[in-house]
């Protein structure tokens, strides 16, 4: 293990970067879009919608505060890369074993689970607007587009495909949030922090659940796939975090408003799960016709797909660096990075595998297994990102400060309570809930 003496930080500080050495400048197409896109998928649409619905603007607040919560985390996750030269895996595993004794199980479970998720969520718009294939086939059409362009594609046309989708899902779920007219006053009114009545889990869920899970912590590889390697990358880093998750903060609020002002004024319940956009559609093209509707699909359906290319990329780079660590290769060999073959045995196996829940259905071991060990993984990488940036782990000059550890005890304890309740949830079927 590094500690600050260990002429290893100052080597790596002192290390050249990709571009040469030239200063580090920002552009607004960066690793923190990429990160940003790939947590919004269609499950946080339907949540925001339904919080806009019930409680109109009066949660308004609490995706303010996800959005500090998420730029506070993935912050210390790049933090932590730039300062170090070590991956997030390399991080936990210097914690102690139990770290991948969670971490192990938890990437294998989800990916199979995820997976099948992921790519039924793309389909749904698909299969709204051109019934000629059932759902089921969509979603094998949506996940072998997504591997193929993984698969063959480079880190710097992937993200290039990732802004394009981002610039699909803003000006579409944006412009139908314009064109629904919020109520300025009342959204002035949301930002005071209130909880409604039977509103907690909705507020926790809007902060705490918006914006990604284990993604966050891939922030780390798409900075080293970026070539941005060393400290000198800090400033532009949080700069690209910020702005990032200050646009999917955007997005969300566009949500709440059509939740607010569309939803509501129709009086209409939402499905569960990705189907309430399809009751969203439903009433938009009633309301404002089929140009409108179809729009609001195209958004719909590009933050699903945006979900699907960001997971494939980024988880399969954290498995590839997990299970070359394993193999006692260290973090940066070819076989970890993109293109290896640890990274291409992920991108199979979020592809293939889940294809066969399209004829299973739901396992019921297996739902729970991922609901359970999902539930712990924002408390998880809260908590262990306290202890690798604090001490020995880290260049004093890199360290937290003691605001930076009391906003990331803060995020620790909020994603430690929803994740009980996530925890209580996915346990109730075993106690016959």
């Amino acid at each position: 293990m590094r500690t600050e003496n260990d002429p290893g930080f100052g080597a790596h500080a002192a290390r050249t970067d990709d571009d040469g050495g030239s200063p580090a400048k920002w552009r607004i197409v960066g690793p923190g879009l990429v990160v940003a896109a790939t947590g919004v998928g269609a499950a946080d649409m339907v949540a925001t919608l339904v919080a806009g619905s019930r409680y109109g603007y009066g949660l308004l607040w609490a995706v303010v505060l996800g959005v500090v919560l998420k730029i506070i985390l993935v912050e210390g996750a790049g933090r932590f890369t730039l300062a170090t030269g070590r991956t997030i895996f390399e991080g936990w595993r210097s914690l102690g074993r139990w770290t991948t004794w969670y971490f192990g199980p938890y990437i294998m479970i989800w990916g199979f689970v995820y997976g099948a998720t992921a790519m039924s969520s793309a389909a749904l718009p698909l299969a709204a607007v051109f019934p000629v294939l059932p759902l089921w086939a969509w979603a094998i059409v949506m996940g072998l587009l997504g591997f193929v362009m993984v698969w063959f594609g480079r880190y710097a046309t992937f993200e290039k495909i990732t802004a394009a989708l981002v610039g699909l899902m803003f000006v579409t779920v944006v412009g139908l949030a314009v064109i629904a007219t919020p109520n300025v006053p009342e959204m002035i009114g949301g930002l005071v922090p209130v909880i409604p009545e039977g509103g907690v889990l909705y507020t926790l869920a809007l902060a705490g659940g918006v914006g990604g899970t284990i993604t966050l912590a891939a922030y780390g590889y798409w900075l080293r796939e970026k070539g941005w390697y060393t400290p000198k990358w800090m400033r532009v880093m949080r700069i690209d975090n910020s702005v990032a998750y200050v646009v999917t903060g955007i997005f969300v609020i566009a949500m709440l408003i059509v939740g607010a002002e569309v939803v509501r004024s129709a009086g209409v319940a939402l499905s569960s799960g990705d189907e309430g956009l399809l009751d969203l559609y439903a009433v938009l093209r009633a309301e404002y016709g089929d140009v409108v509707g179809t729009g609001f699909l195209v958004g719909f359906w590009a933050a699903s797909f945006s979900s699907i290319i960001g997971v494939w990329n980024g988880v399969s780079l954290m498995f590839a660096d997990f299970w070359g660590n394993i193999r006692g290769k260290e973090s940066g060999h070819p076989d970890t990075r993109v293109g290896g073959k640890y990274f291409r045995f992920y991108v199979l196996w979020l592809t293939f595998p889940p294809m066969l829940l399209f004829a299973l259905g739901q396992p019921i071991g297996l739902i729970l297994a991922y609901g359970v060990l999902g539930s712990l993984f924002m408390p998880f990488l809260a908590l262990t990102l306290l202890g690798l940036l604090n001490g020995r782990r880290i260049p004093k000059e890199w360290a937290n400060r003691w605001h930076t550890n009391t906003a990331l005890g803060i995020t620790a304890l909020l994603f430690g309570i929803l994740g009980a309740q996530q925890l209580v949830k996915a346990v109730a079927p075993l106690l016959g809930g």
